[in-house]
């Protein structure tokens, strides 16, 4: 059966048919001249808005990978350079540069070109004002050129841009405040859709805008926790170095140079002295003072855990491996690779653990808890004891192996007693500490300081600095003085003559610090005590160094409130 049904009619304005292989049907009463056949590819009406239309199509796409680029990656330069390559490879749109401005010179540096093979650029810039450039930086509007060759003030530094083909130039911004660069392109052809570019060209330099603040914040972000890391490290430096440790004794001069001596290397250090000698103090120097002081630095007291728990808190476990090990976890040795581990009151441990700590320091190598994977690490170990392992390895106590281990290089602490000149520095170091604590002034006089002198410190420097703590809540003036040491506990009334108390341990230089009692600046009342403790608390004696008489000192003392030792 044959369809009769008629052809549909057109309407008048339509021209050409949805589909390129139909041709149009006109009307039979409608003679054939009204309704020209002229081809859209060569119709000129036709021609541009289909160009316009292609152009437009082409520069949302662009926006589209430029935006993709932009939003993938901190890293201006390579971001950068990634956008000018896309507008450049799709369909050719244009030749690009993008200019930063260098906050430091006020000159634009440029910061990313579109072809791989352009002159270096890294010391080409543009002042401000200085050729169309400079110009678009100073005035902070676009600028646009229908041929490069018939402007004079256009500078191409780089020989990039071809001088008969147009030019569009806008400024990059952040915000509403002044240009922070500059967006320079090329067309690839002279034609009359420039203004169209141009507008590309500006919504293109308004996503580099966003990119550079983003970069930038990020940047300042990681330069400020760059300071306050190196400020950190400077801090704990200061704090665990040789300034810390007080000491101008003979011993201690031999400490310090041993601290600097093995600081340079990796050699395991046993830290030996008394409890409250600071050997803490010590490892913290040597670790902030050696080549891994910006790696980890781990700290363990071996005698606070039983041998069950000591061995996964320094190998780790695996998840499973006991009852509560939901998790696999680190130890202390993983979490010093490449740092140094302090093992405090190493004497501490047992026979059965210290045949694992053997293997760990021969090889560098263990397996966690419930584990059977063999872990390498890189750690440096210094370890601590008050106890004589000398005399638990006769006994049977501390593996003869695991002691030559670790007492490569021995560092003994004296006890303070052993270095009591050292005392008045250190009560004042201490003192200075607590101030800052309590955030108020503190001082000690001289007095105060003669009596700290004369007791023999069994707690060492811990129990030195708990007496300053008590001494510095008890002073309500802030100054502590010898009556305020007397409220911490410490009998002065009681304390052996200065001779008597170290002259023994410490040989001749160390007696009582030599006061002038004709000093002006010396407060009265601790020129009466001090003339008092050189006359052996006799007051006639006292008033003889003082040029007074009996009654006169008397009543000085009387009035002063100063308490008078006893025999």
């Amino acid at each position: 059966m044959t369809n009769t049904d008629p052809v549909p009619m057109y309407d008048k304005d339509r021209r050409e048919s949805p589909c390129p292989e139909l041709r149009l049907e006109t009307h039979p009463e409608t003679p054939p001249e009204t309704h020209p056949e002229t081809p859209p590819e060569t119709h000129p009406e036709t021609s541009r808005p289909t160009q316009r239309a292609d152009l437009l199509e082409a520069q949302l796409a662009a926006l589209f990978d430029v935006s993709r680029i932009l939003s993938r990656s901190l890293q201006l330069r390579e971001t950068l350079r990634a956008v000018l390559q896309t507008l450049h490879g799709r369909d050719r749109l244009c030749l690009g540069m993008v200019s930063l401005l260098d906050e430091e010179s006020g000159d634009l540096l440029i910061s990313a070109l579109h072809d791989d093979d352009a002159v270096p650029f890294e010391k080409v810039r543009y002042r401000r004002g200085e050729g169309v450039i400079g110009h678009i930086l100073e005035s902070n509007r676009e600028w646009l050129l229908e041929r490069v060759g018939d402007e004079p003030r256009f500078l191409d530094k780089l020989g990039m841009f071809n001088r008969d083909l147009p030019f569009i130039g806008v400024p990059i911004r952040i915000g509403e405040g002044p240009a922070a660069g500059v967006f320079a392109i090329q067309p690839p052809v002279r034609d009359e859709h420039l203004q169209q570019r141009a507008r590309f060209a500006e919504m293109v330099a308004n996503l580099i805008g966003q990119a550079v603040l983003l970069a930038r914040s990020v940047e300042a972000e990681r330069r400020a926790l760059r300071e306050e890391r190196d400020a950190l490290r400077r801090h704990l430096k200061s704090s665990h170095g040789f300034d810390s440790i007080i000491g101008h004794t003979q011993r201690m001069r031999v400490v310090f140079e041993q601290v600097r001596q093995v600081a340079k290397w990796n050699t395991t250090v046993l830290v030996r002295g008394e409890s409250g000698t600071g050997k803490e103090l010590i490892a913290n120097a040597i670790h902030y003072n050696s080549p891994r002081a910006q790696s980890t630095f781990v700290k363990l007291n071996c005698a606070a855990l039983p041998d069950n728990l000591l061995e996964s808190e320094l190998f780790g476990h695996e998840k499973g491996a006991f009852t509560g090990a939901v998790s696999q976890r680190k130890g202390r040795f993983e979490q010093a690779d490449g740092g140094t581990l302090f093992l405090d009151e190493i004497g501490e441990i047992s026979p059965a653990f210290q045949a694992k700590l053997l293997r760990v320091l021969q090889e560098g190598e263990f397996e966690r808890v419930g584990g059977s994977r063999t872990i390498k690490v890189d750690v440096r170990v210094i370890a601590a004891t008050n106890r004589n392992l000398e005399q638990e390895v006769k006994a049977g106590e501390f593996r003869e192996d695991l002691y030559y281990r670790l007492n490569v290089m021995p560092i003994v602490m004296p006890a303070l007693r052993e270095r009591i000149e050292d005392v008045p520095e250190l009560a004042q170091f201490l003192v200075a500490k607590i101030a800052k604590q309590q955030g108020r002034e503190l001082s000690i006089t001289d007095s105060a300081l003669r009596v700290l002198m004369r007791y023999d410190w069994p707690g060492n420097v811990r129990e030195l600095e708990n007496c300053m703590e008590r001494a510095a809540v008890m002073s309500e003036c802030g100054i502590i003085d010898r009556d305020v040491i007397d409220l911490t506990g410490l009998d002065v009334g009681n304390l052996p003559e200065p001779r008597a108390a170290f002259g023994s341990t410490t040989g001749a230089g160390a007696t009582d610090p030599a006061i002038d009692l004709s000093d002006p600046e010396i407060d009265e009342r601790e020129r009466v005590i001090a003339a008092l403790e050189q006359a052996g608390w006799v007051q006639a004696k006292a008033a003889r160094l003082l040029n007074m008489t009996p009654r006169q000192i008397a009543y000085r003392i009387q009035t002063m409130n100063i308490k008078v030792k006893q025999f």
